[in-house]
């Protein structure tokens, strides 16, 4: 017997309309943050931000339907869609993945929503991956979500400047099994406890509910809730346990370091991201810093790989390593090799 592979059909993206610009930002911060250090330390120019009918939910459907357009891929095959979207949504309890499923005509699917913050793309990836190789009756499934997080952020907090590049946006990739191309080769995951309730939103869960007196600050309250325990614990593990990701999916890729040809990341400050590519010894043509796109939250992959398909960074042959981290804390990295 042959052994499964899982390759990716293709993406799309779904991006809204409206701009915050890196003056916008720098206003929003009461001049704490210069326009000039929004730009080059921070490194945003200008991020998506969300117009009325940019629902979490939403947006994952607009990206669902481009990713349908773009891969040719009948919506009644489809067998599984796992949604990556936030948990910020249109309607609490409202389960996102069986939305999208209606709204694209994915009658023979069944949907889950998975969440690892901005993890979820790369973590739904390999839980994919999995399926596809566990059960003979799933062919094809569709990872898809919607972010829009930035809406909770109080640009006011000076410990939030990590999350002034917050963005909104959907993104959609499509895996099946044994396609025989683009395949998903290894990924490796880790998280760490220590700091599960270092950051989130404060304000609007059952220990500290909407009221009369919070509700304007509630819609402003995702903040590091323990700063120094979190950049401490983040200053000591965080790239050290991104080096390891990538190593790890690289060995269970059979490859190396050496072997990447695209760096597909998500968008940091600016410093971070090319000390990065130094330490792996790529050159700045082998990734795209989303500087123009800000961080559309676990949708970064999605839309790196896309623009990157488009660019021609991508090509048939190239070896991607996705790289993740979400709140919480976890970090993720994976090996795709594009092509036949």
């Amino acid at each position: 017997m042959s052994k499964v592979n899982v390759g990716i059909v293709g993406v799309g993206t779904y991006l809204p309309k409206k701009i915050m610009t890196a003056k916008e930002i720098s206003d929003a911060t009461n001049g704490i943050w210069s326009e000039d250090a929004v730009r080059n330390k921070l490194g945003i120019n200008q991020k998506p931000v969300p117009g009325d009918d940019d629902g979490t939910q939403e947006m994952g459907v607009r990206a669902a339907k481009a990713c349908l357009e773009n891969t040719g891929v009948d919506p009644k095959d489809i067998d599984v869609i796992l949604c990556i979207g936030e948990e910020w949504k249109e309607y609490p309890l409202t389960t996102s993945a069986i939305y999208i499923q209606d709204q694209i005509g994915a009658v023979n699917a069944w949907g889950i929503d998975v969440q690892n913050r901005c993890c979820t793309c790369v973590a739904a990836m390999e839980i994919a991956k999995s399926m596809l190789i566990a059960d003979d009756e799933i062919d094809t499934i569709m990872v898809v979500g919607g972010y829009r997080n930035g809406d909770f952020v109080d640009y006011s907090d000076t410990n939030m400047s990590m999350m002034f590049n917050l963005a909104a946006g959907g993104g959609a990739i499509i895996l099946k099994k044994n396609y025989n191309k683009n395949l998903l080769l290894g990924t490796k995951i880790m998280s760490d406890g220590s700091i599960s309730r270092t950051a989130g939103v404060e304000i609007g869960g059952i220990n500290n509910p909407i009221t009369h007196e919070n509700l304007e600050e509630s819609r402003k309250s995702l903040r590091l809730m323990e700063p120094k325990k979190m950049k401490d614990r983040l200053n000591e593990v965080s790239m050290p346990n991104w080096y390891h990701c990538i190593d790890e999916a690289c060995r269970r890729a059979g490859m190396t370091r050496a072997d990447i040809d695209y760096l597909d990341v998500l968008h940091m400050k600016r410093s971070g991201h090319y000390a990065m590519l130094k330490e792996l010894g790529l050159e700045e043509h082998q990734s795209i810093y989303l500087e123009n796109y800000g961080h559309v939250g676990q949708i970064d992959q999605i839309l790196s790989l896309e623009l990157a398909l488009k660019e021609g960074k991508v090509k048939d042959g190239s070896v991607v390593c996705m790289i993740a981290a979400g709140i919480g804390y976890a970090w993720a990295a994976n090996i795709i090799k594009w092509g036949e």
